[in-house]
């Protein structure tokens, strides 16, 4: 069974030019087939402030108007994907930008207004594969922005981690998935004011101990929550640190397994 890499870069990744570039120089030369998907929160917070649009947030996660799912859509479909797909190309990795509408990849259902009525944001309800899997036997990489839709017509802002995780999931049954969140830290820490303590192997036995332990908090709850689902349904890893554990085995970051 071929191996397929899903790989999301965090924000601060895209907020940094020099990191971005520095990754997308180590996503290039990956051989195997693979797909990227990126988020872009806070240049939308810095674009939305210039324009005087308010920026409303509910424990961590965005509030998503019209005018703000105008703004996303400029800012990740457009600015963001676009930059990232040109600079693929630049390293001679044919890529495509895409947004769940594109192919009819990810359709969602509107988040359910109560307690909280987060406005224009879905949550994953169908993946179809059959588009990238043509792309990828034809050395092509998908480029996934956070946005999905409704099959009405509607594009709904969604959380990057659970398309990267509901992508891998899709795959599951035709590759042998790895799924990498690459972000600004190490991995999954033991001790948030210790870089270096690393918990290098979760389980899914483990992860609950560790939520019963409270070591698991706040922001990693549902990052960890998309990584323990997608182990669940097959796909094969799931690791999280920086970007240096996509080429070098020996770094210091979090592997999660059954």
């Amino acid at each position: 069974m071929k191996t397929l890499k899903i790989i999301k870069i965090g924000g601060n990744i895209i907020d940094n030019e020099a990191a971005l570039s520095s990754f997308l120089e180590v996503f290039a030369t990956i051989n195997s087939p693979k797909i990227l998907i990126h988020g872009g929160g806070k240049l939308a917070t810095q674009l939305a402030n210039q324009l005087g649009l308010e920026v409303k947030m509910i424990d961590g996660r965005r509030i998503t108007d019209k005018a703000t799912l105008d703004l996303i859509t400029m800012v990740y479909a457009g600015k963001i994907n676009k930059n990232i797909v040109a600079e693929l190309q630049s390293k001679n990795c044919n890529a495509i930008g895409f947004s769940g509408a594109d192919g009819n990849t990810i359709i969602s259902k509107k988040r359910p207004v109560k307690p909280i009525d987060f406005g224009f944001v879905g949550d994953v309800k169908k993946v179809n594969i059959e588009t990238l899997q043509v792309l990828l036997e034809h050395k092509v990489t998908p480029v996934f922005c956070a946005l999905t839709h409704d099959k009405k017509g509607q594009l709904l802002n969604t959380n990057a981690d659970t398309i990267a995780s509901e992508l891998a999931i899709g795959f599951a049954k035709y590759y042998q998935t790895e799924l990498y969140y690459c972000f600004e830290k190490n991995g999954v820490l033991r001790d948030v004011s210790d870089e270096n303590s690393v918990i290098r192997e979760i389980t899914t036995q483990s992860y609950q101990n560790l939520i019963d332990d409270k070591v698991i908090v706040d922001g990693m709850l549902p990052k960890l929550n998309n990584c323990v689902h997608a182990i669940e349904k097959n796909v094969y890893k799931v690791c999280i640190g920086k970007p240096e554990m996509l080429y070098d085995d020996k770094a210091n970051f979090t592997t999660i397994t059954k």
